[in-house]
């Protein structure tokens, strides 16, 4: 036998014997099934829908729109409307400096004509000094008749305005004649103007505004001047006792 054909029949016999070993391990160990359980496990973790990933909280277009309405209502006003007038805003009240007849009947040292002080005092025979200042000629008519009473049997006491001058209304700014004027009975921011001589040339027609005092503290009345000569809502506005009237 060659050496060659020794070799290749040795190479041979060395292959087969290492088939055989091969195919005895895999005899011997054969593979493993898996376990039902965790097979089921996996499955049904599989088959779960995995959760929805939190949405961050945003305000939708209407929330936010009807939020800008709330924050321009929080905010205070500027000006205040023309507040409608009282109904008893024609009804004479006694004020500073105004004349009145005090009429005591059959008693003449009790009569006679009094002037209303700054301090809204009047002073009288027997009565001294008596307040008067916001009052009606009928309520200080029942007031003088109370306090005679210990002095004269059944007084009856007449009171009547004999001069009105609490009654002023002053204008400022951009009116030929400025000044103080007095109010006697209604009338209107137009009216007024008027009786100054209306507008100078350069006034702001629809920036003018009346100041007036309401239960103690200063407000701010608009008037456009351009609505009130058309017949609008300005020209109603009444002026009231102690009014001013701004023309800028």
């Amino acid at each position: 036998m060659s050496i060659s054909k020794l070799f290749n029949t040795q190479g041979l016999l060395i292959f087969l014997a290492l088939s055989v070993v091969g195919s005895t391990q895999l005899l011997a160990c054969p593979p493993q099934s898996p376990d039902p359980a965790s097979t089921e496990k996996q499955n049904v973790a599989e088959a779960r829908p995995a959760d929805p990933a939190p949405q961050p909280a945003s305000k939708s277009k209407s929330a936010a729109t009807n939020e800008k309405p709330e924050a321009k209502s929080a905010a205070a006003p500027k000006d205040q409307p023309a507040a409608a007038p009282d109904a008893d805003a024609d009804i004479f009240r006694i004020g500073v400096d105004d004349e009145l007849q005090i009429s005591v009947w059959h008693e003449a040292e009790l009569s006679m004509p009094v002037t209303v002080r700054p301090d809204g005092m009047i002073t009288l025979p027997l009565l001294n000094d008596v307040p008067v200042l916001g009052l009606t000629t009928k309520e200080l008519q029942n007031l003088l008749t109370e306090k005679l009473k210990p002095f004269v049997t059944e007084p009856q006491v007449t009171v009547s305005a004999r001069a009105i001058r609490s009654r002023k209304v002053y204008l400022t700014g951009q009116v030929p004649r400025p000044g103080t004027y007095q109010l006697s009975g209604r009338k209107t921011v137009l009216q007024m103007i008027a009786e100054a001589g209306g507008l100078n040339l350069f006034a702001k027609r629809t920036s003018i505004y009346i100041l007036r005092n309401e239960n103690g503290r200063e407000v701010r009345v608009p008037f456009n001047y351009k609505n009130a000569i058309k017949g609008g809502s300005d020209a109603e506005i009444l002026v009231l006792p102690g009014d001013m009237i701004v023309v800028p």
